[in-house]
């Protein structure tokens, strides 16, 4: 019966005419297992060629839009020391509420009237340059002083030299006629000797005219040195306008050169005041940053810093604060492999950690507990982690994203490809082949 020898007994034995033998012979135990096969099959075959999407599923992480709604932390400019906190975490604040007062901690600025020192020191050096302004106006005036009466006297002058030009020139005309009359006498005298030599003249003629001759030489001598007395006064005169233009050129001189250095005391100071007043800004805005102050509207996440009497360097962190006006995105990465499929404007389906989901990666639209994004910007270049950061926005025409996720909570994402048979995406699978490249119908506008 077990068939263990070669001896067959059913050759001598009708089985079925037993009881056992009825029950097991006589019914049709496959044909249900046959009919379930053969539905099992068709359906199989009928799932086989119904339509997948291909996908890219990748981990990432919720985060916002816009680079200035994300958490932040704040740091001091300066070095300083915490003396007083006015929030604790937890707290909402609004932009300008003071967070923490901090103190002074290096020697160049523990006067807490030094703004107002230093603005004492801007009005006194502002007075002297209002000083030296009024100097180099009068020394303006001296010198324009100097240059008219120059002119004056130079004037002066060469009407003198004029004057003694003129009085060499009659001079010179009296002499030329005293000369003539000087001849004439002397011719004169001669005549009268010889007259008086052959008895036509008298003594006395010749007396008279020997003393004209006299009188006339008299007269040449001294207009020949009243010429001389002339031309001199013409070189003193020269010398007189060549002495005038040397003195006021020394005084001139002297006036710009005191101009001059005035001058540059005067833009010392300027400078000097110009320190200042770039002094006095620093030490007003140092003052105002002694208190640290909320840059928006947010809730204070973290004291950094905490206690009181704690030092710091400046940019160090202080506090962290996450702004409470913010579009959320998910930030996911892909691998480069992947990037080519990648494109702006694609539908992308998240799930976000913390809400249950059913999901079908190849059948979005029978998934349940994902939401509807669509890409808006791809990196660039390369992140650390090896892969490419891709950012998401919420769909505005599918269902709105739970109010209830916050800013740092993970999501996973399935970027949606190219629609494939079943088999298709097996047999790809099967072989570790990439999904199919395609491109998009319409090409993303670049913004």
């Amino acid at each position: 019966m077990l068939n263990i020898s070669k001896n067959s007994v059913s050759e001598y034995i009708d089985l079925s005419k037993f009881k056992s033998g009825k029950e097991i012979f006589n019914k049709a135990y496959h044909k249900r297992f046959k009919s379930f096969l053969l539905v099992f099959s068709v359906i199989m075959l009928i799932i086989l060629f119904l339509p997948w999407t291909q996908n890219i599923t990748s981990s990432g992480s919720v985060t916002t839009l816009k680079p200035n709604q994300r958490p932040q932390t704040l740091q001091s400019q300066i070095p300083g020391r915490i003396e007083q906190w006015f929030v604790q975490e937890g707290d909402f604040v609004k932009a300008g509420d003071t967070i923490l007062r901090i103190s002074e901690v290096k020697s160049d600025y523990f006067d807490v009237e030094l703004a107002q020192r230093t603005n004492v020191q801007l009005d006194a050096k502002s007075s002297s340059v209002s000083a030296y302004k009024n100097k180099i106006q009068a020394l303006n005036n001296q010198i324009s002083a100097l240059y008219n009466e120059r002119r004056l006297k130079l004037e002066q002058a060469k009407n003198k030299l004029k004057q003694a030009h003129l009085k060499v020139k009659t001079d010179s005309i009296d002499l030329e006629a005293l000369k003539i009359k000087a001849d004439i006498a002397n011719t004169q005298y001669n005549r009268t000797v010889d007259l008086q030599a052959e008895g036509l003249k008298a003594v006395k003629d010749v007396e008279d005219s020997r003393n004209k001759l006299q009188e006339a030489s008299a007269k040449l001598v001294s207009a020949e040195n009243k010429f001389l007395v002339a031309k001199n006064e013409v070189i003193n005169s020269e010398l007189a306008i060549s002495t005038l233009q040397a003195t006021y050129a020394d005084k001139i001189s002297k006036a710009q050169s005191d101009l001059y250095a005035t001058q540059s005391s005067a833009y010392d100071t300027e400078v000097q005041v110009s320190k200042l007043e770039t002094d006095l800004a620093n030490y007003t805005k140092r003052s105002s940053l002694l208190y640290v102050t909320a840059p928006q509207d947010g809730f204070i996440n973290k004291a950094i810093k905490s206690g009181i009497g704690e030092t710091f360097k400046e940019g160090e962190q202080l506090v962290s604060i996450m702004p409470s006006n913010y579009e959320l995105a998910v930030e996911m990465y892909v691998k480069p492999i992947d990037l080519p499929l990648i494109h702006v404007g694609e539908d992308v389906r998240v799930q976000f950690d913390g809400w249950p989901a059913i999901v079908f990666s190849g059948w979005p639209n029978v998934s349940y507990g994902t939401y509807a994004a669509k890409i808006v910007a791809i990196e660039n270049f390369i992140s650390p982690n090896g892969k490419y950061r891709v950012l998401l926005s919420p769909n505005e025409e599918a269902a709105k994203w739970p109010e209830a996720i916050r800013v740092g909570s993970g999501a996973k994402t399935i970027a949606l490809l190219d629609n494939v048979p079943i088999w298709f995406e097996i047999w790809r699978q099967i072989n570790s082949f990439p999904p199919n490249f395609y491109q998009p119908k319409v090409a993303p506008t670049k913004k």
